[in-house]
């Protein structure tokens, strides 16, 4: 089993910088992809970025030039930085861990965090 922990989201305007963090228990083989997930209100949960601890990187189309995610494999955590945030990047935002298969699809993942909400204010 791995718990995911996020930390990091808060309040922002418009134009505004902000990282969040998950951090892993442990890393395993049903770990080594780790993503970012954000759901809006009375929106489906979508894919944000993910990374390998090889450091294969993804972003969605949406967040891609404005989103940077990185990693800290010894400290087994990973970081998404958000610049030049956008109303619509409002969400609740969601770590998740997977196998080296797991891709853009939620299902592709195992572990989940608890969430940590990130507020664009325009």
């Amino acid at each position: 089993q791995v718990q995911l922990v996020e930390s990091g989201g808060g309040l922002v305007q418009a134009g505004d910088s902000l990282r969040v963090s998950c951090t892993a228990s442990r890393r395993t083989f049903s770990s080594v992809t780790m993503g970012w997930f954000r759901q809006a209100p009375g929106k489906e949960r979508e894919f944000v970025s993910r990374i390998t601890w090889g450091r294969e990187s993804n972003y969605a189309d949406s967040v891609t030039g404005r989103f940077t995610i990185s990693g800290d494999n010894a400290k087994n955590t990973v970081f998404l930085q958000m610049n030049s945030l956008k109303p619509e990047d409002t969400g609740v935002y969601y770590c998740a861990a997977g196998p080296v298969t797991a891709r853009q699809e939620a299902d592709g993942y195992t572990y989940w965090g608890q969430g940590t909400q990130v507020t664009v204010s325009s």
